[in-house]
Formats: structure tokens, sequence, C-alpha cells
């Protein structure tokens, strides 16, 4: 017994069955933990969808491309800050809200899809991913796109559009009756696509909105807490994208056009915040909410600077959307904690691949923070 009990740490006294019992309930509780992992994992659901599948997915459709990102793969870095004018302050108590507070913040415009290498063209989603430095070490992270709603309600739509959207390699573009068929089957995306492909393609970056598309909830400091969506939305008049632009004779087109705007002045968005009411949807990102929302004007981003991405700056950022400070929160989506995931998925894989350098290869327009 002295032995036993010199070896597993059992306080003396304790009789040898009833250590027995203690260990086998704690090889329960460790036998039980391992089993949650798995299961989250994937490993004892192989047909369940996981980050891994999801990867694993954008790497069928893509190719191998090894150093980027798995979506979003073509992009610039970004650089500058935000100036808050307080009116966030009553909605939530995060720290990037108070009158006057202006936050460091760094990021990446880039184009959705796994294609690093593929020129610019007008049908591709823009993005806009940033990181704020917050006080206190605390970070908020977001990635916004220049379209009204998301095309799918579900991580398992998500996977399931991706093939769906696969183009064919004699045509170029996606297989008419299997879009047809995906869209059978998700109704909500046919129309959701609908009001994507009516939304007016601006220019440029600069004079895109880019919007949250998924729900969030804002913590106000007396505990009051709001459903919200946000958007950043351009001080430049947006364009019309021309049939010249459209043709782009350079495949970075709309990287250089941007860096050669920043070149001549910083340029600038309204962070707005629309307020949903009880009835608006959550937990859908393919419906948009009305027009009658209540929208506060937060604050404004400036973005003064670019360059490519390398070692050290955006390149290695993972722009994870639930990286969110006290009094920001995530909603019921069920794509935010899917994004989540499947970025860790991307980040990893890709940091232990070599890297090559980006297409986007513009002159850099230092700012701040670059």
């Amino acid at each position: 017994m002295t032995v036993l009990s010199d070896l597993t740490g059992a306080p003396p006294g304790m009789t040898t069955r009833t250590l027995l019992l203690r260990l086998s309930a704690i090889g329960a509780v460790v036998t039980g933990s391992a089993g949650t992992f798995a299961y989250a994992g994937g490993w004892l659901s192989p047909a369940a969808l996981t980050p891994g599948r999801v990867i694993d997915r954008f790497e069928q459709v893509n190719g191998p491309h090894p150093g980027f990102r798995r979506n979003h793969a073509k992009g610039l870095c970004v650089a500058g800050s935000f100036a808050s004018n307080g009116a966030g302050a009553r909605l939530s108590r995060a720290s990037v809200f108070p009158e006057g507070r202006v936050t460091p913040v760094e990021g990446r415009v880039a184009l959705a899809g796994g294609q690093p290498y593929a020129a610019d063209a007008e049908a591709t989603v823009r993005s806009l991913a940033l990181r704020f430095r917050l006080p206190h070490g605390e970070e908020w992270r977001t990635g916004v796109n220049n379209i009204p709603v998301f095309p799918v309600r579900t991580p398992e739509a998500f996977y399931e559009q991706l093939l769906a959207a696969q183009p064919e390699p004699a045509t170029g573009k996606p297989d008419p009756d299997r879009l047809k068929a995906f869209f059978a089957a998700h109704p909500e995306s046919a129309k959701a696509a609908a009001v994507i492909k009516a939304r007016t393609v601006s220019s440029g970056f600069a004079d895109s909105t880019f919007s949250s598309l998924n729900a969030f909830r804002f913590a106000a400091a007396d505990g009051h807490t709001s459903s919200v969506r946000w958007a950043f939305v351009p001080e430049e008049e947006a364009v019309r994208e021309t049939a010249a632009q459209t043709a782009r004779a350079d495949k970075n087109d709309l990287f250089d056009a941007f860096s050669a705007q920043l070149q001549r002045h910083p340029q600038r968005w309204h962070l707005i915040v629309t307020v949903g009411q009880g009835a608006d949807a959550t937990a859908d990102a393919t419906l948009p909410w009305p027009a009658d929302r209540e929208s506060v004007d937060v604050g404004t981003l400036t973005l003064t600077g670019t360059t490519p991405e390398e070692a050290g700056n955006c390149r290695d950022i993972n722009f994870d959307p639930l990286v969110l400070p006290d009094g920001i929160g995530p909603s019921d989506d069920p794509l935010l904690s899917a994004r989540s995931a499947a970025y860790s998925r991307s980040f990893t894989r890709r940091a232990g691949e070599k890297k090559t350098p980006s297409a986007v290869a513009a002159t850099a327009v230092r700012g701040a923070g670059l």
C-alpha cells in the first residue's frame, strides 16, 4: 500500500479498492475528453464536415498553392487607423469606441477565391480584412466583403457550393446543371445570388462598400445588448466599373490602382453599424435586414499605406472573425464558428509550407503601421 500510495499520489490510508475506483473514474474522464476531441476533429465521424475537409475542398477546387491562404489568396497589405467619434459607445463598451480614441489598424485587401495569380475580375468578390490593436492587449479582427449578403446559410451549404461553382476546364465556367441542382437544393442561396448580382460593382477597392454579412452582438456598459451588422462605407463616391476596366489588360489592375490612389492621398471609410430588431435574422447571412433599421456612424477608417505581402506583415495574420474585444460578441450564426475553425486550419497548413512571392508586387506606399 505504501508503494502504491507513493506512486499515485493517493493519500495514506486509502484502500486499494477505493484507489482503483478513483483511477477508473479518472480514466473515464480522460477517455470522455479524448472522445470529445476526436468527435470535434471528425475522427469518429468520417462523414461529418470538419475544418480539414473544408480546406481540402478549397484545394480540390483551386489546386495546390503552398504558402497562400486557401481563400482570398491574392492580396495586398494595408495599414492606417480608426478614429472613433463616440457614437458607438452607447451601443458597445468595446475600447475601440470611446470618443476621440484613435486605434492603429493593419489589414489586407484581397479577392475571394484560392487562386493567388488569377487576373482581377469584375465578378470576383473583394474583401477587406482588418486587425484593430486595442489597449491592454485586446484585438478586434474582422473580415468584410463588397457584397450585401452571403451566398449560403450553413457551413454544409458552403462546402457544397464550392464544388458546384468550380469552373470546368473546357469552358472556364461552372457546369450550369451542377449549379442548377445546388440552387434547387438551397433556394435561400438562389435568392441571395439574385441580391448579389443586382449590386453595383464599383471601379475599385477605394469606392467599395465592405459589409460584415454575419450578425454580431454589441454589449453596452449598462448591460444592454443589440444585434448588429456593420459596413465600411467609402467617402469616395462609388463609380460603376467601366467596360474597359472589366477587360483588365493588367491582371493586377485593382491592386495597382489602389496603391496609386494611396500615393496621392489617404482613403477613408465610415464604419456604419446597423442595429437589428427582434425579427431580424441573426443566424442566416443570406437574408438582408430591412433598409429602415437604425444605422449609426461610429467613426472613420483611414488607410494610408500598402505593401506587398512578406514575412511578418499581414501575410502571417489569421483574420479570425471570433477574435473580439469585450463588448463585441458573436451571434448565433453557424458560419462564424465555421469560418474561425477553417481559418485556423488554413493558417496552420500554410505556416508549415514554403512561401513564394505574391502575385501583387505593387510599389509600397508607406503609411502608419507599415
